[in-house]
């Protein structure tokens, strides 16, 4: 029932007209961010000051925009070119409390899968908390930082933010242009106007598209088994069946994108940051068996000599890419 319920709302965000029933919750979902921003503005909340400028790479739809790998694309961009972020994280599915550091051996369980997979591949500091000022604050005393990245919180307004960046999935777009729970939008679509930078998600049949947006592509090449660690190319299992496990925020996309690499797929999709078991993971044959690499962190404990997850990576082309890191390190001469 969840799972059939779920689906038929995912349906009708993605068509041309709201969830009829769901539109009074939606004007009243409506008026949520509208009175928060209002509160802030007029003094009733206080935004935080924090001594280095903080970018927050956030959406304005629910799940699946590609936020994370480009958290990570860009923290390997700014380290590259001799600068030293940082990145807080919410630690969505993580039973931490209060803010702490995150190491790539962290528990999920504790601190979250995506927190971890940021720790696994940036390569930079990691924190983790709901209360992100706090997760800046800890991160701070704990290393020389010049930057922040947040890995969304951009409805958190008591984190101050120097520049925000709001991604979009290109396949899907706006949906049919409905707050929650009627349609899929967080915030307006008029939220984009504000914001400094969009970055739109290429798809397989782009739908959406706005002026002055840079495009993302999101490259699934590497399969990296979670028995040894070994690498190989995602196409050596072309025209293989696989079962491919996905607790994202549109497992869809997942295996479409595997589709296309050639490869034959049952689907497994789990809500996402499920926790994942044997009765989410065995299968009853000897086919390989694939997932995302926010999935694989919760994984890497257990006995799995067939799982393999797909390494995913953002690449942008030259003008856009030197577009977003000028108007990142603007900030920093300021």
């Amino acid at each position: 029932m969840g799972r059939w319920f779920s689906d038929r709302l995912l349906a009708g965000w993605y068509s041309t007209r709201p969830v009829w029933f769901l539109v009074p919750f939606a004007w009243l979902f409506g008026m949520l961010p509208a009175l928060r921003r209002a509160a802030y503005r007029y003094g009733v909340f206080n935004t935080a000051t924090l001594p280095v400028p903080v970018i927050v790479a956030g959406n304005i739809s629910v799940g699946g925009t590609g936020k994370t790998p480009f958290i990570l694309w860009l923290a390997r961009a700014l380290k590259d070119r001799g600068h030293a972020p940082g990145i807080v994280t919410r630690g969505y599915g993580g039973s931490a409390r209060d803010p702490c550091l995150v190491t790539p051996e962290s528990d999920p369980g504790v601190v979250g899968d995506e927190a971890v997979l940021l720790a696994r591949r940036s390569g930079v500091p990691v924190a983790a908390g709901r209360d992100r000022v706090a997760a800046v604050r800890l991160l701070l005393a704990s290393s020389r930082l010049d930057l922040i990245l947040s890995d969304d919180g951009l409805q958190h307004y008591h984190l101050p933010r120097a520049l925000e960046i709001v991604l979009l999935d290109g396949a899907r777009g706006l949906g049919n242009g409905w707050l929650l729970p009627a349609g899929p939008l967080r915030e307006k679509p008029e939220r984009l106007d504000a914001v400094g930078l969009v970055v739109i998600k290429r798809g397989g049949t782009a739908v959406f598209s706005r002026a002055g947006a840079a495009i993302m592509d999101l490259s699934q090449d590497a399969m990296v088994s979670l028995k040894d660690g070994e690498r190989l190319p995602l196409a050596s299992f072309a025209g293989q069946a696989v079962h491919a496990v996905a607790g994202v925020g549109h497992p869809e996309q997942f295996f479409k994108a595997l589709e296309s690499s050639g490869l034959k797929i049952d689907r497994r999709p789990l809500p996402d940051h499920a926790r994942l078991g044997a009765r989410e993971l065995r299968f009853d044959d000897e086919l390989p068996v694939f997932m995302t690499e926010k999935d694989a962190v919760k994984c890497l404990d257990m006995d799995l000599p067939r799982h393999w997850y797909v390494e995913a990576s953002a690449n942008f082309n030259g003008s856009d890419a030197r577009r977003i890191l000028t108007a990142v390190e603007a900030l920093l001469t300021k």
